[in-house]
């Protein structure tokens, strides 16, 4: 460690900044081996300062400081101290003006944070902590100036200058240079300040907003990126259209910029007035883009311009305040999504990710509120739990107002903390205050981590037609929270007869009831039930919670085949997958009627496929291995694969004729970039999947008509993951091999090969993933060629990461330890897969906790790397670590 022991900050020490900056100027000069940044700072106590300090601390990394001056005088030495985070200036006076000029080194800049160099363009990345890597400042949310920028640089590799706001003057300069200054009227924290200067060109529109006002919006790319660049303007005016329909939000400058940048650690950064866009977020072609590559573009380029008003005009006071902006603002991009495309398959798809990721998460050592109460490292807490969970949270409490109650609350919270900095209980006292309603318990959703876990069981009266169910809720401990108080759960209910017809739940008959758990157990009964009812529980995923009732497999297809609600359907669709991977795993018996029910789901869900195309892709899909070892822990993974494997197989071989229907009725699906298109080639993709799976020699042949036909990336490399489950033929290296060849000067599509190539156990083990490493496109310095290698390897190639010797794991450690050199945030995040160790049976967790050990022992580890080693080996026994 450089530190010791690295401090840890906590909730609970916030305190009002001693100082307000109300107005910074930044003079930034850039040149091919450093940049100059002088920022003009004035300052002023704050009247709310809960101690007078007589110095000024400013945070500040890896600055060279060449001048200091208050109030145009310059400081003696004696006068201010810099250490290596830090510049202290000594016995300020109440208001005054600080000048300081700092050298950076952008080229040198891996770590991506700060002012940093991708290719030949100049950008930042000032969320959550870069701006200390620029200039020395009180890099807090809660300090909100306005930053006047002059950005200089030279004009022949760098003729496009940009900053947040907009342009206020152009100017030529000496020796071939030239200048530009940008303004932003809003005040605004300064991990919202952003600046891009490289030769780039611009596809450009306009949106008309409500009032009438025109702005213009532009994307700027590399030139070779140009023809990428529709399909996010289309969608960002979408979504301009949406806030102003949805939440009343109009947008508030006359221009509006996008940059796609190669090289960045995030998906999107929502800089006022300019976002810069990892370029996978915001580059789309459909010969070179798969339709999920479409669909989260549309999501993203929507949430990060809905951080203008959530998160930008509104931000955070603290960064435990973080999924203030990004839970409501995910919650808000989601319900854009469901209304652009199907909201049914929109939640099944945000289901499955809070299951497979968010809910193991909440179970493992880094488990934390959706508010935290301390970190070490805040790029750590940029989670599943802030982000999806946080935006779970907001979507509980729109069910519990209803839609015209909770917006009355937005536009109460917007027009009341409009250019403010604020906390996750001022959004929820708002709501309180529109409602009429106590929303104290609800808001242990934000303090208490961990997953709730609802039992629920029944019992019949069939003398007196009275159906009574019994909910208890409970929540398992969590690092630093050994017990938790109950939650308020909103908890939908519909019951269905054995023939599937929907029952009247309430005396005026209507088909579903919404009910509310605020205590450990309650007992709901429903009476006038002429037979024993089929229940269908947390109806739309109504809160995140695990659900523990006793269907039997017959109750689960009537609700797979009748169900009213999709999500249901599919709900029951994994839950009876479910059970017979279990009854297989365990060797519960007689398996062979659970198969039977399991494939007569799929067939029926086949037969009606053209229905909901897009819904029946998802029903035809298992459960994720992660949820699925969540069921067993610890669990063996290697059996758990074999039993998943043996459902596969039976599934494949039994209804290869049904898959081969539906897969030629699906020949002429529309090769279009609409809902229509996305749906068909998603589920003739799946069926391909199965088909392969049930005959490899017929499935091959009809995936490489697929690719030799496509017209759209979606079945082109649907068509080649389809092959990699052959495994190795020289008909499957040939195709390989051609795609390499046909797209090898497409960064973007050969990430999609390597990360294919890397996730599929059938193709793809440890040795054939370390040859992807070897040669480009692979760069260790790229974080999009980390993620689609090493990070997809831990995260999806379950059979070869997990070898009983520990190889993979291994494998593993060694690329932290040199891409904690390199960037620690992308180090910190490919790590996850070791830190769930204590969910796997021996070998596995003791070979995983060694690596962990033998991380913790590298001397210089990075704050990021550190906290979460430490906090997963802090409940590992002594006899794993050997």
């Amino acid at each position: 460690m450089k530190d010791a022991q690295p401090r840890t900050i906590y909730l609970k020490d916030y305190r009002p900044p001693a100082f307000l900056v109300p107005e910074t100027h930044l003079n930034v000069s850039l040149h091919d081996t450093h940049a100059d940044v002088t920022a003009t700072l004035t300052v002023r106590r704050n009247p709310k300062a809960e101690v007078l300090e007589p110095d000024l601390t400013l945070d500040g990394e890896e600055l060279e400081l060449t001048r200091i001056a208050l109030d145009g005088e310059p400081l003696r030495p004696e006068q201010y101290q810099q250490t290596s985070d830090a510049l202290i200036v000594r016995n300020v006076p109440d208001s005054f003006t600080l000048q300081t000029t700092c050298r950076i080194r952008p080229q040198d800049n891996t770590r991506l944070e700060g002012l940093y160099r991708s290719g030949g363009m100049f950008c930042t990345q000032c969320e959550a902590e870069g701006f200390r890597r620029i200039t020395f400042f009180p890099a807090r949310p809660d300090v909100l100036p306005v930053f006047p920028t002059l950005i200089e640089a030279d004009e022949a590799s760098c003729p496009v200058l940009l900053s947040n706001g907009n342009p206020e003057k152009h100017e030529s300069l000496p020796e071939g240079r030239h200048a530009a200054v940008w303004h932003d009227p809003y005040p605004k924290p300064s991990y919202l300040f952003a600046l891009v200067a490289g030769k780039l060109e611009a596809v450009s529109d306009s949106f008309t907003t409500c009032s009438g006002r025109n702005v213009r919006l532009n994307i700027y790319v590399e030139p070779h990126n140009l023809d990428k660049c529709d399909y996010a303007m289309g969608a960002l005016k979408r979504a301009m259209k949406w806030d102003e329909e949805k939440y009343g939000r109009e947008y508030d400058l006359d221009l509006f910029n996008i940059v796609a940048v190669d090289d960045f650690n995030m998906g999107a950064m929502e800089n006022k007035g300019l976002n810069i866009f990892n370029s996978s977020c915001v580059l789309a072609r459909q010969d070179a883009t798969p339709d999920e590559g479409f669909e989260r573009i549309e999501a993203i380029v929507a949430h990060e311009y809905f951080h203008n008003w959530s998160g930008n005009r509104v931000t955070c006071r603290d960064w435990f305040q973080l999924s203030l902006k990004e839970g409501f603002t995910v919650y808000r991009d989601a319900c854009f999504t469901a209304d652009m495309h199907s909201a049914t398959v929109k939640r099944i798809d945000d289901v499955n990710l809070l299951r497979s990721a968010q809910f193991a998460e909440d179970s493992g050592p880094m488990a934390h509120p959706v508010r935290p109460d301390s970190y070490i490292e805040i790029s750590n807490f940029y989670t599943l739990t802030v982000y999806e969970k946080g935006a779970e949270v907001v979507r509980m409490i729109n069910v519990l107002l209803g839609d015209d109650l909770f917006r009355k609350g937005a536009d109460l919270y917007f027009e009341r903390f409009d250019g403010q900095a604020v906390t996750t209980d001022d959004f929820v006292s708002v709501m309180e205050e529109v409602s009429g309603r106590d929303l104290s318990q609800f808001k242990r959703w934000y303090t208490q981590a961990g997953t709730p876990l609802v039992e629920v069981t029944d019992n019949w009266n069939a003398e007196k037609g009275a159906y009574t169910l019994n909910l208890r809720q409970s929540c398992p401990p969590t690092p630093g929270q050994p017990a938790k108080e109950p939650f308020h759960i909103p908890f939908g209910i519909a019951l269905f007869d054995r023939s599937g017809r929907s029952l009247p739940v309430t005396e005026a008959g209507d088909p579903d009831i919404q009910i509310e758990l605020t205590q450990a157990e309650h007992t709901f009964t429903f009476k006038g039930m002429k037979e024993r009812p089929i229940p269908s529980l947390n109806r739309g995923f109504t809160a995140p919670i695990r659900l523990d009732y006793d269907w039997t497999p017959e109750q689960l297809r009537v609700l797979i085949e009748h169900d009213t609600d999709g999500f249901n359907r599919w709900d029951a669709m994994q839950t009876l997958a479910q059970q017979t991977i279990s009854a297989i795993l365990v060797r519960s018996g007689d398996t062979e009627p659970l198969l039977q029910t399991l494939g007569e789901a799929f067939r029926g869900c086949l037969k009606r496929a053209e229905e909901d195309p897009a819904l029946t892709a998802r029903l035809l899909q298992l459960p994720s291995v992660s949820w699925l070892r969540d069921q067993w822990v610890p669990c063996d993974i290697q059996q758990l694969l074999a039993s998943i494997g043996h459902v596969e197989d039976r599934l494949a071989k039994t209804l290869k004729g049904d898959f081969e229907a539906v897969f030629n009725t699906l020949s002429n699906v529309p090769e279009t970039l609409t809902s229509e298109g996305f749906a068909g080639r998603a589920l003739r993709n799946t069926c391909l999947r199965w088909i392969v799976r049930a005959d490899p020699e017929t499935g091959i042949e009809r995936a490489r008509e697929q690719m030799q036909s496509a017209a759209t990336m979606s079945s082109e490399l649907g068509a080649l993951k389809a092959m990699l489950l052959a495994g190795h033929r020289p008909e499957v290296q040939h195709a390989v091999d051609r795609f390499r060849e046909k797209w090898s000067g497409d960064l973007q599509v050969m990430e999609l090969w390597m990360s294919a190539q890397a996730s599929e156990p059938c193709w793809a083990d440890l040795d054939k993933v370390q040859s992807l490493t070897l040669h480009p496109p692979f760069s260790e310095t790229h974080p999009n060629s980390v993620r689609a290698v090493v990070g997809r390897f831990g995260a999806a190639n379950w059979k070869h990461f997990h070898q009983v010797n520990g190889e993979g794991y291994r494998w593993l450690r060694k690329w932290v330890v040199r891409l904690d050199t390199i960037n620690p945030q992308v180090a910190a995040r490919i790590i996850t897969p070791l830190t769930q160790w204590a969910k796997y049976t021996q070998p596995y967790s003791q070979e995983m906790v060694k690596e962990l050990a033998l991380i913790r022992q590298h001397p210089g580890l990075s704050r990021d790397v550190y906290e979460i080693v430490t906090k997963s080996l802090q409940e590992a026994p002594n006899r794993t670590l050997g």
